[in-house]
């Protein structure tokens, strides 16, 4: 099985590199299932359900989320009637939604699953997913013997940590959060494919896909200001893996980094 893990959707610009690149990707690398994060494709915070739709039409099988799961009103119902949008799992279990999404792929079967890291998230402040994350494994691979474990965290630590940790119980360990793609994509011992974090889907010459300008005076004002897409040299990024169909263990992973053409919008015209 091939599989294409796409970093964060950030903005119009993450959904227009979507819209102009991920279908002939797909078709051109025999790509067998997409996984993306969806967390900021919504002006670059959270994710409005008709968005979501719609990049589930564009060609993406399952999207992740991560602290901003319900940032956008309509997802606290909407994620609820679409089963392969995932918040993290170490959510309560009284909240909408799931975090372990099994996904039919030909005549195989993977599990995906969708966690929210600790360090330098209060608000949500979830679970701590090291205490069950490798519970969660053993017992998707009752079902499946390809287990994606999907790690919405913000320090690199604890990504490379928990990627230690299921080293050899899951098929592939793959980072989101910071937007930046990282270069250390590799083959764990037991077969575990790892990155420490997938980049994003959008504009590369940005601050995590916005305008730099407003970005830099935030930190030099210590004003909050509205952040503004930026439309800057889009950019797939992501990693591709394979996973051995039979015993579950990855042979190979690369990152994805592709330019793409992204028509910039323009202004709504002033009305007198």
């Amino acid at each position: 099985m091939r599989i294409l893990f796409l970093g964060e959707i950030v903005g119009r610009c993450g959904i227009g590199v979507i819209k102009n690149a991920l279908k002939d990707y797909r078709r051109n690398n025999g790509v067998d299932l997409v996984i993306a994060n969806g967390e900021g494709a919504t002006s670059g915070f959270g994710l409005g359900f008709q968005n979501a739709l719609s990049l589930q039409h564009m060609g993406i099988d399952v999207l992740t989320m991560g602290e901003k799961s319900f940032f956008k009103l309509d997802m606290v119902e909407g994620i609820a009637k679409r089963p392969t949008i995932l918040r993290p799992a170490n959510y309560p279990e009284t909240v909408p939604g799931r975090g372990i999404r099994y996904v039919t792929v030909g005549d195989s079967k993977a599990c995906v699953i969708n966690t929210l890291g600790m360090c330098n998230f209060t608000n949500p402040h979830l679970n701590n997913p090291f205490l069950s994350a490798e519970a969660i494994c053993e017992k998707a691979r009752t079902e499946t013997p390809i287990v994606l474990y999907v790690f919405h965290a913000s320090a690199t630590a604890e990504k490379m940590a928990m990627g230690r940790l299921l080293q050899g119980k899951a098929s592939a360990v793959v980072g989101t959060h910071s937007k930046v793609l990282t270069a250390d994509a590799t083959i764990l011992d037991g077969g575990t494919a790892y990155i420490t974090d997938l980049g994003r889907c959008g504009a590369s010459v940005s601050v995590g896909g916005f305008e730099s300008e407003h970005e830099i005076r935030k930190f030099r004002t210590q004003v909050q200001t509205r952040s503004h897409e930026s439309w800057e040299k889009p950019q797939m990024q992501g990693a591709l893996v394979t996973v051995d169909d039979v015993s579950g263990k990855a042979t190979a992973i690369s990152p994805v980094c592709i330019d793409v053409e992204v028509e910039i919008p323009q202004p709504k015209s002033q009305m007198a």
